[in-house]
């Protein structure tokens, strides 16, 4: 309808335009700037950017303190996540939430040292059904699936061929866990000797904090490369 109305009077396209940045600028301005915290590394801050979603949550009392441990997880702070973890109420909601626990307690297992478990928990996680979604959405939810058990194998050192695209796909797909699927990824060079490759991944990692694993992680790599 827009391009018949254009093409009966070419002077609409501009306030037509004009309408549709109006429209679509600030969804995307949103978007770009809670890519920007995700990105940051700031779990502090982007849990204060969730605050009003938690709050709202449906069966907030289990599902709240499972979305902090996510962001805690997916930042390497193990400690902050398992506590809670801890202070979710367990009942229907908590066993509903199947997938979501997985995917933290892979990440928390593979950061821990507990890689067999990680390992068998990840493919647990990739073996479930789909959920019911538009093919977009299950298309990214699987590249995350498919980054979690490469992310696991990596910490591991039980790397497959085609994990280190998996851990980039997934590092696209998902600020959140971008810079865990980049240490992974990290791992997976070095042990595939491509020690070059370290600096390009890790390159405007954050100034991570003691309680998050991701620092000893980024100094330790960029020690082995060195080394």
């Amino acid at each position: 309808m827009l391009a018949q109305a254009v093409a009966h009077d070419g002077r609409l396209l501009v306030p037509l335009l004009a309408v549709a940045a109006l429209v679509l600028l600030p969804a995307a301005w949103g978007r770009w700037r809670m890519r920007r915290i995700l990105m940051s590394g700031d779990v502090e801050r982007v849990l204060g950017t969730w605050h009003g979603s938690i709050d709202r949550v449906p069966h907030r009392a289990t599902m709240g303190p499972l979305l902090q441990a996510t962001a805690y997880a997916a930042y390497g702070w193990s400690e902050a996540a398992r506590q809670s973890l801890q202070r979710a109420v367990k009942g229907p909601a908590w066993e509903a939430a199947l997938e979501q626990r997985l995917f933290v307690e892979t990440l928390l297992d593979s950061f821990e040292g507990d890689r067999e478990t990680a390992v068998r928990k990840a493919s647990a996680l990739e073996s479930l059904p789909l959920p019911a979604a538009g093919p977009l959405a299950r298309r990214r939810i699987a590249s995350l699936r498919r980054g979690l058990g490469a992310l696991a194998r990596a910490f591991a050192h039980a790397s497959r061929r085609g994990d280190g695209r998996a851990l980039a796909r997934a590092a696209s797909a998902s600020p959140l866990v971008h810079w865990a699927m980049r240490y992974a990824a990290a791992i997976v060079a070095i042990d595939q000797g491509r020690p070059g490759e370290v600096h390009g991944l890790l390159a405007g990692a954050p100034s991570w904090p003691r309680e998050s694993a991701f620092h000893g992680y980024h100094h330790e790599l960029l020690g082995r490369v060195a080394g």
